[in-house]
């Protein structure tokens, strides 16, 4: 099965799981706050929140905090590829568009060709080249490769959780709305138990996965916890051989893997790529969209990617 289906099954499956749980009157939570009866895990977000709020420290949110973390290494951000339910809601929103999303993408969010990316990187000035390569955390060109609008956001939630004494975010929360609406919609039709929220609730979802088109790039701060966290992923990296690649290997045009990437990553061309490879979501996408097979995603590198200018001729 292609791992696009699967990026919308399996979140869907843990929403049906938790709708099943709920209607069942079985204690298993949601992705905020997840487990069974008094083994709870809470969201890494909400938690840190939880804490800031009540300005104590609560054993339960620390555990949440060390396995997340835990997970942060292994796996990066592989939960915004495979398990948030936001991507999924956002999908609604192309159904009223014209053709599919990796249509709109055209060659020029990517070299067109070995030729191109290397003149492309000859006619940039040296501080821009120091930008490329991560040589400013600041204000680096890369998305991942310093602070961006994410992590101000995350800043922001917890700043005004601390001064209003309540995890704000958690209100407005994507993942949180998408459970909390499919929970009051089906308590309301099992009990005719209805209020403001029923209408709340998927409004400000829709308002965020329709308007803000680039929510999970620019806002999330969950996403902005995890890239921080994500620095230190050195497993599943995706990785691309030179050898095989079309471009690399024999100068032709074709950047599927780039158009493919949902986080905009050029593995053929990593210092002109518009991602980190810490923003990697692990989604395969580029190693089924590659149509040499050139790119590999293996538990461990044997040695790290190469992140080294294209030579002009």
């Amino acid at each position: 099965m292609k791992s696009a289906k699967l990026h919308v099954i399996i979140p869907l499956c843990i929403l049906a799981f938790a709708l099943v749980a709920f209607l069942a009157h079985f204690a298993a939570g949601t992705l905020s706050a997840f487990g069974i009866n008094d083994i709870i895990m809470m969201c890494p977000l909400g938690a840190i929140a939880t804490m800031l709020a009540t300005k104590t420290i609560i054993p339960r949110g620390l555990i949440t905090l060390a396995i997340a973390a835990v997970l942060f290494v292994i796996f990066g951000r592989a939960f915004c590829g495979w398990v948030c339910p936001v991507p999924v809601v956002s999908r609604l929103r192309d159904v009223f568009s014209k053709g599919k999303k990796g249509d709109a993408r055209t060659e020029e969010t990517a070299p067109a060709s070995a030729e191109e990316a290397s003149a492309n990187l000859a006619a940039l000035t040296d501080e821009e080249k120091s930008l490329l390569s991560g040589g400013c955390t600041s204000c680096a060109a890369k998305r991942g490769n310093g602070l961006d609008a994410r992590h101000f956001v995350l800043g922001s939630a917890l700043v005004s959780t601390l001064i209003f004494g309540f995890p704000v975010f958690c209100l407005v929360c994507p993942v949180g709305l998408t459970f909390a609406t499919v929970f009051m919609v089906a308590n309301l039709f099992l009990t005719g138990d209805a209020s403001w929220m029923v209408l709340v609730a998927p409004l400000i979802l829709l308002v965020e996965v329709v308007l803000f088109r680039k929510w999970c790039h620019v806002l999330c701060p969950l996403g902005a916890l995890m890239s921080l966290v994500g620095k230190a992923n050195k497993t599943l990296v995706p990785k691309a051989d030179t050898s095989k690649c079309l471009e690399t290997a024999k100068g032709a045009s074709c950047g599927a893997c780039v158009r493919a990437c949902p986080e905009n990553i050029d593995l053929r061309y990593p210092e002109l790529s518009e991602a980190a490879l810490s923003e990697c979501t692990k989604c395969r996408l580029c190693v089924e969209a590659c149509p040499t097979h050139a790119i590999s995603m293996p538990f461990m590198l044997s040695k790290a990617v190469s992140e080294e200018p294209v030579e002009s001729e």
